[in-house]
């Protein structure tokens, strides 16, 4: 099984190295048996699904957790192009639009990862341009993730872990750079944690950076996500450490920042038990119920309101509360690079259909009764 993600949810397919190896968890595979099936591989459910107005699989996206923003996708086809100017108009408009500045430095950064004539042309143009700094302060952390690869650790190389390790190092000088031209923003830093990840930084060190976050954007979705990464066992935590982070950030923050997520991730992190009792048990149904409710006070534009929605619909889905989870579903089908589907790498598509078909199944059968 291969190793996952950063960026978050609804990252380019560029950045998807860097997810892999923030990542890496068992998901339960017997959650479909478990509801019943009947006949055939999904005892009917595709058929269900599409009477529900759903999307067969080989209508659905795998790129993204959503629909980009308005714009977005031409400003990337330019960029994509050799256009720096694209780029650089995006970053100005959004201004400071913290969470979707992120999201974009993002996308630009997995980009220039994979080819930056572009982007060496836009620091030719203004060597001390903010925006093309923090690109490329992130870029060359997805860089670091590229030169590891997405494999587990037994199956990365001294030679794949010393390149990984000489970039990471590499970027907290790109990055300070970054944060120097704009004090204020915060994505330097969050780019910065998956460093901290990578490299393994103490604790001590850790709540430093994230007090400059913290300072700048208190209630930052990616950099929420990347934090509660270092905290997890798999990396510089412990199920403890990352189950304290995930509550402690959901209690503080306001309703609509979609923070009730980091629980229900945190769960997910460290669950490898073989049934679903455990998604079922009264503490993950009210950590369903406040996500619910979170997702109904979020500004419907928010760029991390997707991941949240295909959370739900998953955990939905195994506690039996199929008519919910059908909402969900609906809201973001059509797009599948999100947890917990994209931990199954080329499989996410297939994962996500098969419990979503069920839940259709479920809610066509019931209404049949």
């Amino acid at each position: 099984m291969t190793v996952l993600l950063w960026i978050l949810g609804i990252l380019a397919v560029p950045t998807l190295l860097v997810v892999l190896w923030l990542g890496g968890v068992f998901v339960k595979e017997f959650a479909a048996q478990m509801k019943g099936t009947g006949g055939g591989e999904d005892g009917g459910g595709a058929e269900a699904a599409e009477q529900l107005g759903l999307l067969p699989a080989d209508r659905q996206n795998t790129e993204y957790a959503g629909p980009l923003p308005a714009g977005w996708e031409a400003a990337f086809a330019a960029v994509r192009g050799g256009d720096w100017r694209a780029g650089a108009g995006l970053l100005d408009g959004i201004g400071r639009n913290w969470d979707l500045r992120s999201m974009a430095v993002a996308h630009l950064a997995g980009f220039a990862a994979e080819e930056d004539d572009w982007l060496i042309a836009w620091e030719a143009d203004g060597p001390d341009d903010p925006d093309a700094a923090v690109v490329r302060a992130s870029s060359t952390v997805m860089l670091a993730g590229q030169l590891r690869g997405a494999q587990w650790a037994k199956h990365t190389t001294r030679e794949q872990f010393d390149g990984f390790h000489r970039m990471l190092r590499r970027s907290r000088d790109e990055i300070a750079r970054a944060a120097a031209l704009n004090p204020g923003d915060p994505t330097p830093y969050i780019s910065e944690i998956t460093v901290a990840t990578g490299l393994s930084y103490p604790h001590s060190e850790m709540d430093k950076l994230w007090a400059q976050i913290t300072a700048r954007a208190p209630h930052h979705y990616e950099a929420h996500w990347r934090a509660l990464q270092y905290w997890c066992k798999k990396w510089c935590g412990s199920e403890r450490l990352a189950a304290e982070f995930a509550e402690r950030a959901a209690a503080s923050a306001p309703l609509g920042s979609l923070l009730t997520v980091l629980p229900l991730i945190a769960h997910f992190e460290h669950d490898e038990s073989d049934d679903n009792a455990a998604d079922r048990a009264p503490e993950m149904i009210a950590r369903v119920n406040a996500g619910l409710a979170d997702a109904a006070a979020a500004d419907p534009a928010h760029p991390r309101l997707p991941e949240l929605r295909h959370l739900l619909a998953y955990y939905l889905s195994l506690q039996d509360r199929d008519e919910a989870a059908i909402e969900q579903f609906k809201l973001v089908d059509g797009y599948v690079n999100a947890l917990p589907w994209r931990y199954h790498g080329k499989g996410m598509t297939a994962r996500y259909c098969r419990i979503r078909n069920l839940s259709a199944q479920a809610v066509v059968s019931a209404g049949a009764e």
